[in-house]
C-alpha cells in the first residue's frame, strides 16, 4: 500500500486538470496513490484523465453531489495511511509531499499537516502568504494554535495540507449537507481536538484567481455552516473565537451585498469580536454601491493589487 494517498474531486476542469496532474506526477516522494473522483463534469475532464498511463492514478465517477461528498469518496478509497487534499486547479512543487511525509514523520499524533503556500491572484502575479507572528516563516513544527496563526491567511487550506485517514471518519469527514465551508467545518473541527503541524516551506500554488472566477453561486443559494456547533469550544478559546467571528464577518457582508439585511445582522448579531473600522463602513453602505466596490476589487486582482476588508 502506497504512503500517501492523493484526492483530487474533479468538476468541468478539463480546461486545467493535465497540467495539475503534471505537477503532481514529478513529486519527489513518489510512494502515493492518486484518486481522483469525477463529480459528475459535463465537459472532458474524464476523458483527460482517461488518457493517463501512469497506475498511480485511480479513477472514480459520481453524480454531482460536490466537493465534499467527492472528497469523501476518495477518502472512503484511498490505501495511503496519510491523505493529502489536491484541488484540480491549484499547482504543487516537486517537493510538497516529501515535506508533508517528514512533517508526518517528524510529529506524529497530529490531527492535520500543513506546508506554506503562494497566492496566485493573476495571471502575473503571485505572493508568499504569512500567517500571525506565532508562526513566522522560519517556524517548522506544532502550531501553538492554529486559530491565531490563522489570523491573516487560513493555515487549513486544502491543497496544503494532508490529514492521517486514521483521522478522517465518523465526525471527521466533509459535511456534504452544506455547500460552502466543508473544508472550514472540518479543519475547525480537528483543530481543536488535536494538534497541527506546518512546513516552513512553500510548495503549492494556490489559484485563487481562477477559485474567484468560478465562485458564481449567490450567497442566497448556498448552504452555509453552522456555527452553533462551535459555541462551547469558542468560549473556552478566544483565538477561536476571533477566527470564526471573521467568517461571520465575511457572510454578513456577503449578505449585504445581496440585499439580504435580515442574513447580514443574523450573522452579525454573534461578533463578539473588534470589527475594522473599513468594514463598519462597508456595512453602512446600500447594496448597490458594495456590488461596484467588489466588481472594482476584482478588477484590481487581474492587475496584481490584493487586499482585505476582514483584517
Amino acid at each position: 500500500m502506497p504512503k500517501i494517498s492523493v484526492v483530487i474531486p474533479l468538476y468541468n476542469k478539463g480546461f486545467i486538470i493535465s497540467e495539475t496532474l503534471n505537477y503532481l506526477l514529478v513529486q519527489t516522494f513518489t510512494d502515493f496513490e492518486v484518486i481522483i473522483v469525477n463529480d459528475g463534469s459535463t465537459d472532458n475532464g474524464f476523458e483527460i484523465v482517461s488518457q493517463f498511463s501512469d497506475n498511480r492514478i485511480r479513477l472514480f465517477q459520481q453524480e454531482n453531489k460536490g466537493a465534499a461528498a467527492a472528497r469523501n469518496l476518495g477518502i472512503e478509497k484511498a490505501t495511503g495511511e496519510l491523505i493529502a487534499f489536491l484541488d484540480a486547479d491549484d499547482y504543487w512543487y516537486p517537493n510538497h509531499l516529501e515535506e508533508l511525509f517528514r512533517l508526518y514523520n517528524d510529529f506524529p499524533n497530529c490531527g492535520i499537516y500543513g506546508s506554506r503556500y503562494f497566492m496566485k491572484i493573476s495571471n502575473k502575479k503571485s505572493f508568499k502568504t504569512t500567517y500571525s507572528p506565532s508562526a513566522s516563516n522560519d517556524f517548522r513544527g506544532i502550531l501553538s494554535d492554529f486559530f491565531k496563526a490563522s489570523k491573516a491567511y487560513r493555515v487549513g487550506l486544502t491543497s496544503a495540507i494532508a490529514i492521517p485517514k486514521s483521522v478522517l471518519k465518523n465526525d471527521f469527514l466533509f459535511n456534504s449537507e452544506i455547500s460552502s465551508g466543508q473544508d472550514l467545518e472540518l479543519y475547525t473541527k480537528i483543530a481543536i481536538e488535536k494538534p497541527v503541524a506546518i512546513t516552513n516551506l512553500f510548495t503549492v500554488e494556490y489559484n485563487f484567481s481562477l477559485d474567484n472566477q468560478l465562485s458564481k453561486t449567490p450567497i442566497s443559494k448556498k448552504k452555509l455552516m453552522d456555527f452553533d456547533q462551535f459555541q462551547k469550544a469558542e468560549n473556552k478559546n478566544e483565538n477561536l473565537r476571533n477566527f470564526l467571528d471573521s467568517y461571520r464577518l465575511e457572510y454578513a457582508l456577503q449578505f449585504r451585498i445581496a440585499g439580504d439585511l435580515e442574513k447580514s445582522n443574523f450573522y452579525l448579531k454573534d461578533i463578539t469580536s473588534k470589527i475594522p473600522f473599513k468594514t463598519k463602513v462597508l456595512l453602512f453602505m446600500p447594496s448597490f454601491i458594495l456590488r461596484f466596490l467588489l466588481k472594482t476589487k476584482h478588477l484590481l486582482k487581474k492587475y496584481g493589487i490584493e487586499f482585505s476588508v476582514y483584517h
